[in-house]
């Protein structure tokens, strides 16, 4: 199944929006599945908020929540009535359909909502977004000031150059993070690093994949040469890791998500010093600077095919009422909301500049999840010294072709 059409406006303006005032749910039950970070279980309180007179609503926040959701939503009834999904996600429901239309929800609760929170595929609304997220560049000021470091660095060039003057000051073995755990993660720093070469992924107006060239191995390149300043332990490394080690100051410089960015500059689990040294800045740039080397992402409520009419219903009510500008208001730093009500922050900074500096959303086809699934099983290799950049990413397209004829995307 090939998505012709994806329209996604807008969602990195600001938009309007009203809080709806109470529930209004007479019956059904919700049950939602998600990632697991503060503007979720924001979101996913205030949902839980509609439960009571026949109501019961449940949530499942859980880093695993890409691992279970096809599975979760295959069965009838679904698990799951509704699941928190982003750029990637619903495709993935999508080209199995798991998930349903939401316009004449839409038209019924969602007089709130911005026509562009709505995320249409093919003239149907499939998903409403709440939040937007990238990954960009958390700094230590005082780390790099300590080592002679001019500013804050611009260029992933200019993070090598900074890393290796904090090791050469020996303030810190192993000054870069980035969420490298092999697998989806490792895959998703390709997927940023090669989206700032301006390369695309595949073969133009096709499925056939097209990153075994001299920017998938700059790319590779790259990585490798920033892992080099990381922890060896690097490959274990996801969001939870990695803002662990930054809140125990043990990191200088770090490529993270700016969902993050609330946790990290609250005073919750680190000390004054990384607090108040701590600056979030666009995703660094690098090779001929194309654009940030980063990939825009929305997160999004999608409600499940199978399940009921009125599970269905009651479950869009309770996230409507879990996106509300009230949400928004109280919980204004935990995310860059789609939302009228939100208010630019410090935590937001980093998200904000790398839109604003022309990175581009991650590609919605219904086959990039194939090509991301081979990035994360076959570049390890390379990072670890095994093969060469060639080879790792030959075996990465051959991986590709043979999970894309399998699911009917080549013959």
């Amino acid at each position: 199944m090939f998505l012709k059409t994806i329209t996604f406006a807008g969602a990195f303006a600001l938009l309007g929006s009203t809080a709806i005032a109470g529930c209004g749910i007479s019956g059904g039950n919700v049950s939602v599945l998600s990632n697991d970070f503060p503007a979720i279980q924001a979101v996913t309180s205030a949902a839980a908020a509609c439960a009571g007179d026949g109501v019961t609503v449940e949530t499942n926040l859980t880093k695993d929540h890409k691992d279970i959701m096809v599975a979760a939503l295959t069965a009838n009834p679904a698990q799951y009535s509704s699941v928190v999904v982003s750029n990637s996600t619903l495709v993935t429901l999508m080209n199995d359909g798991l998930v349903r239309p939401l316009d004449e929800m839409v038209a019924k609760h969602g007089a709130a909502l911005s026509k562009s929170q709505l995320i249409t595929v093919n003239g149907k609304v499939m998903a409403v977004a709440f939040m937007a997220n990238a990954q960009h560049l958390f700094s230590r000021t005082d780390v790099l000031e300590a080592a002679g470091v001019d500013g804050i660095p611009a260029t992933y060039e200019d993070v090598l150059a900074a890393a290796e003057k904090i090791r050469a000051a020996g303030l810190m073995d192993y000054p870069v993070a980035l969420n490298t755990k092999a697998g989806w993660n490792l895959a998703e720093e390709f997927v940023n690093m090669y989206m700032g070469t301006g390369a695309d992924f595949f073969k133009s107006g096709t499925a056939e994949a097209a990153v075994n060239n001299e920017n998938g191995v700059a790319t590779l390149e790259m990585l490798k040469s920033l892992v080099a300043y990381s922890n060896p332990d690097y490959l274990t490394y996801d969001s939870n890791a990695t803002q662990a080690e930054w809140e125990a100051g043990n990191l200088a410089l770090a490529t993270m998500w700016g969902s993050r960015g609330s946790a990290v500059l609250d005073d919750e689990g680190s000390t004054a010093e990384v607090v108040s040294g701590t600056v979030l800045s666009a995703a660094p740039t690098w090779g001929n600077d194309a654009r940030p080397a980063s990939t825009l992402w929305w997160d999004g409520i999608a409600i499940s095919t199978n399940a009921s009419d009125e599970d269905a219903e009651a479950t869009f009510v309770a996230m409507m009422n879990g996106i509300s500008s009230d949400v928004v208001k109280a919980n204004n730093d935990a995310a860059v909301w789609l939302d009228g009500a939100y208010m630019p922050s410090p935590a937001s900074a980093g998200v904000s500049s790398t839109a604003a500096g022309g990175a581009a959303p991650y590609p919605m086809l219904p086959f990039m999840g194939a090509l991301h699934t081979a990035l994360g099983a076959e570049i390890t290799d390379f990072l670890q010294g095994s093969e060469s950049a060639k080879q790792a990413l030959a075996d990465v397209e051959a991986a590709y072709t043979a999970a894309a004829k399998e699911q009917g995307f080549l013959k």
